[in-house]
């Protein structure tokens, strides 16, 4: 039998193996099995005698079975299978765990004494007894014949593959090993010419030798060639995608002279800065584009990418077109508004209407923005995820503004566009966004940057306070705090968990440090503790998280913007976009609790106005961890562009691309966005001259092959929403 990549597992290893991998791992083809690499390789080990066997290390013998006995386990279901083997110097144990007696009467059935042949497992110990545990077994009649296969296993690496607890790494070898012979043809996704230029193996041999090396020196030539495939498939995936955005039609959205926008800019108390404007040039250039604008703007918190956005809600309402701003809390959806309507002035705000629409809003009220909504009468619409119910209608939808990507999802994003005939969309994102990445998960958006800050900011002071080895240091914080305040500022407290008593809060994005069981300070602790506090006990205090309703979230974000509290005790809901020109100080307590990004954006809360920014970034976290290493790296520089490779450096590459999307983007399975830069550039200009002579990959039907197996039809779905 000849099996295609993409034929179904259940055809190719039958239903009762090809379940488990679909629950396991989400497989359901061959093409998905085969791409299943492994995640490192083990020696065998040479063939070791059983005196010497180390504890610990992959070792492969030849030796004599001794003595075989089955017994049913007391404490638990199942049965085990004790074997003696022996080569004549010494004796080991092993042992194999069996569902039941019948299955455990089976092996030792296969284990009768007198037979020879080759051992491969892990040392380990049980009660002072070496021993190996489920080793893999090759058993033979003929001595000769059983040393000559020891010899060529030893040599050969085994592949170690990513496995659960219910689908062993062995098993997915053992899968492969029956897939791999029974492969038709393995259509290479790059030319002919590329392949060779570049150095490559041809795509059959290097699946071959990434699943079964002879020696170590196969592997890495398999795994550029098969990383360099990934890399092409994804950008030409990409680059297609932005082909398709391009082939829809869209309204154009011109600025009139005299008109929304000009008399806007003509009433600013300020001048653009330089980013301000090229970035505004821009994206008032898509909106009068043949086809729909799909930008992401990137900047500092505190930039202006706010101001860059109500510009181009201006450009899109002179053409009586609505925009939809979406945010991903209640609060900040309320803080844009505010910030929206006040930029606007008295003379532009009622000609735009700027209207709230969330979901914790009475019906009443809903009902009435609702209708300003669905008449046209709101031409600039904030929101939360209430702006995607299917009540909610727009009368000419032709700008959609996503506010801090990273929160939002496909779908979400895709419902809020589907209802408007191909509305322009712009992204905007405080997480500044290495090129790599913005190359590998936004490939199919045009990116801005600004870099530039406005003038008149104050900036920002960052210190860790390290518990570990000045605890101290926690009082003195706090003394700090009060200081501020007796100068007529105010302070942000935040902390990582809403309630610790309860286990439950609005965490980081990052895990704790080794060996701690959880935050040490939730909001409710840190509340009751301030109250016995000598000087912060006395000012006014108030607290702000996830779980309060949203009205009194707002009532309280209002009351600290207007200066009526001094210090917020809050989570991370104040991580983006709340506006307090007043606020001098941000305290972060359990900092690495949090990602670097995370710290980032927090710190960016103060020091926005005339007054000097102070953020005390408090840590346990030992001296020389990563932990710490990620709360120092905040402390040493204000570049969120410089923070942003740290932060990929820092952790490793499983989760750069973790939730930042849904399907293709986040699967990479051999492309490292740190490490592959210069190779995920190359296959991008690759992948853009393919485009230009072949649009539809007719002439390349292994690289069209390649994305549809790759970019399946759910994801190229959730490209296209982007």
């Amino acid at each position: 039998m000849s099996l295609s990549l993409d034929a179904p597992l259940t055809v190719a290893l039958g239903d009762k193996a090809a379940k488990p991998l679909e629950r396991a791992f989400g497989m359901t083809t061959v093409s998905d099995l085969v791409t299943h690499y492994p995640r490192r390789y083990a020696d065998p080990g040479e063939l070791t005698p059983i005196l010497q066997l180390p504890v610990g290390e992959m070792v492969t013998i030849v030796a004599e079975i001794l003595s075989t006995s089955v017994r049913v386990m007391r404490n638990r279901p199942g049965a085990m299978v004790e074997v003696r083997i022996g080569d004549g110097m010494g004796t080991l144990s092993l042992t194999f765990f069996a569902k039941n007696k019948g299955q455990a009467d089976w092996r030792a059935q296969q284990m009768t004494a007198g037979r020879r042949g080759i051992f491969s497992g892990k040392v380990g110990e049980y009660h002072g007894q070496q021993q190996l545990a489920h080793p893999q077994v090759e058993l033979f009649d003929d001595e000769e014949e059983a040393r000559k296969r020891a010899d060529a296993r030893s040599a050969r690496p085994i592949p170690i593959y990513p496995a659960t607890a219910a689908v062993a790494s062995m098993t997915v070898q053992r899968h492969i090993e029956r897939v791999l012979p029974e492969l038709g043809a393995i259509p290479d996704p790059l030319p002919e010419e590329v392949r060779r230029s570049e150095g490559l193996l041809d795509a059959r041999t290097a699946l071959i030798q990434i699943h079964r090396p002879e020696t170590r020196n196969d592997i890495d030539p398999a795994v550029r060639t098969l990383r360099m495939h990934e890399a092409i498939v994804l950008q030409a995936a990409l680059l297609q995608q932005r082909a398709f955005v391009r082939m829809l039609s869209a309204t154009r959205r011109p600025a009139e002279p005299g008109g929304l926008l000009e008399r806007f800019d003509a009433a600013l108390p300020y001048e653009l800065t330089a980013d301000q404007k090229t970035v505004g040039a821009e994206v008032a250039e898509d909106l009068v584009g043949n086809w729909p604008m799909n930008r992401l703007v990137q900047g500092e918190v505190g930039s202006g990418k706010t101001l860059v956005a109500l510009r181009a809600m201006l450009q899109v309402a002179e053409s009586g077109g609505q925009s939809a701003l979406i945010a991903p809390t209640e609060v900040l959806a309320g803080q844009h508004l505010r910030s929206i309507t006040k930029m606007l002035g008295p003379e532009l705000a009622p000609q735009l209407m700027p209207t709230l629409l969330t979901g914790q809003m009475s019906a009443p009220e809903r009902r009435r923005a609702a209708l300003r909504v669905a008449s046209g009468q709101a031409l600039i619409v904030v929101g939360t995820h209430a702006l995607l119910g299917e009540k909610t209608t727009f009368a000419d939808l032709g700008l959609v503004v996503v506010d801090e990507q990273h929160r939002f999802g496909v779908e979400q994003r895709e419902a809020l566009r589907a209802k408007g005939s191909s509305p322009h969309a712009l992204v905007l994102t405080a997480t500044p966004i290495p090129r790599t990445v913005a190359m590998t998960v936004f490939g199919d958006l045009d990116t801005s940057v600004i870099r530039t800050m406005p003038s008149g900011r104050a900036g920002i002071e960052s210190f860790v306070a390290p518990l570990a080895e000045h605890p101290g240091w926690f009082a003195r914080v706090f003394e700090r705090a009060a200081e501020e305040v007796d100068q007529g500022r105010q302070v942000f407290v935040v902390c990582a968990a809403i309630d610790t008593a309860a286990k439950t809060g609005e965490v980081g994005d990052q895990p704790p440090p080794e060996g701690a069981s959880g935050p040490r300070w939730g909001v409710v602790q840190l509340d009751e503790a301030l109250a016995t506090h000598p000087r912060i006990a006395k000012l006014r205090r108030a607290v702000l998280h996830g779980r309060m309703p949203a009205e009194e979230k707002d009532a309280v974000m209002q009351a600290f913007a207007r200066g009526e509290i001094d210090v917020l005790i809050a989570t991370t809901v104040i991580e983006v976009g709340v506006d307090v020109p007043n606020a001098s100080t941000m305290i972060i307590l359990d900092a690495d609790r949090f990602g670097v990004s995370q710290l980032h954006q927090l710190r960016g809360r103060v020091g926005r106005g005339g007054v000097p920014g102070l953020c005390l970034l408090v840590t346990e976290a030992e001296e020389g961890t990563l932990a710490r290493d990620r709360v120092e790296a905040v402390a040493a520089t204000l570049d969120g562009f410089a923070l942003a490779e740290v932060d990929l450096e820092l952790r490793g590459e499983g989760d750069v691309l973790g939730a930042t999307q849904s399907g293709v983007r986040s699967s990479l399975k051999l492309l490292r966005v740190v490490k592959d830069t210069a190779l995920i550039a190359r296959a991008r200009r690759l992948a853009e001259d393919i485009l230009e002579e072949d649009p539809l990959l007719d002439r390349h039907p292994g690289l069209h092959d390649a994305i549809a197996r790759r970019v399946t039809a759910e994801d190229r779905a959730a490209l296209a929403k982007n």
